[in-house]
């Protein structure tokens, strides 16, 4: 299809896929006020994250979720961080070492495969990236056969359904799509958490 001005001019289950923000914004993920802005001290609660935990962090940029993730599953556990853009996986291996949080782990994927080993993921998540992946359902297979049987995948997009949130609409998804394209895969929906001000938190776990 004709590209819109935020699309790749791909279809998949009904939406067009949003363009990925490169590396240059890097700032917008670092910016002082994404922490009132989206609560991200909630979003990590609302994970409910165990010391020893192994989590993945799909698309983690410069690594502003991961570094909070990793305080939440020590002692013992580690947070693998990945970026299909090297120059995002630079900045996220800088400020992790700053930070003195040898649990964070860079990994490089690609735009089909998280490149995770089968069955080695507690929990998988992803902050407003899902509706950029180029291949949806490539990726997402690659992440379920990253998590270990009865892993979770964490979905936290902005809500298409509130039109106050102030995001553009291609960087939006419903609950319902969210649910529509994870039950093509080994999925069965959990709980969906309300409590972010502009996001849906959707959960699900790996049948078996």
């Amino acid at each position: 299809m004709p590209a819109s001005a935020d699309g790749i001019g791909k279809r998949y289950m009904g939406r067009e896929i949003a363009g990925v923000m490169g590396w240059q914004g890097a700032g917008w993920l670092e910016r002082p006020e994404r922490e009132r802005e989206e609560r991200t001290d909630l979003l990590v609660a609302a994970l409910q994250l165990r010391p020893g935990d192994v989590v993945a962090d799909i698309g983690a940029g410069t690594g502003y979720l991961a570094r909070r993730i990793a305080l939440a599953v020590m002692p013992g556990g580690k947070v693998l961080a990945v970026d299909v853009q090297p120059e995002m996986l630079r900045m996220l291996e800088s400020m992790a070492r700053q930070a003195g949080l040898t649990q964070v782990k860079p990994s490089l994927g690609t735009e089909t495969d998280v490149k995770l080993a089968p069955s080695s993921v507690d929990l998988a998540v992803m902050v407003d990236v899902y509706h950029e992946l180029a291949y949806p359902h490539e990726v997402l297979g690659s992440i379920v056969r990253a998590l270990k049987p009865g892993g979770r995948l964490v979905f936290v997009e902005y809500r298409a359904e509130d039109p106050n949130v102030p995001i553009k609409t291609l960087h939006k998804m419903s609950e319902a799509q969210i649910k529509r394209e994870a039950a093509a895969h080994a999925l069965d929906w959990e709980r969906t958490v309300g409590t972010l001000p502009w996001q849906h938190v959707v959960v699900f776990r790996k049948r078996g």
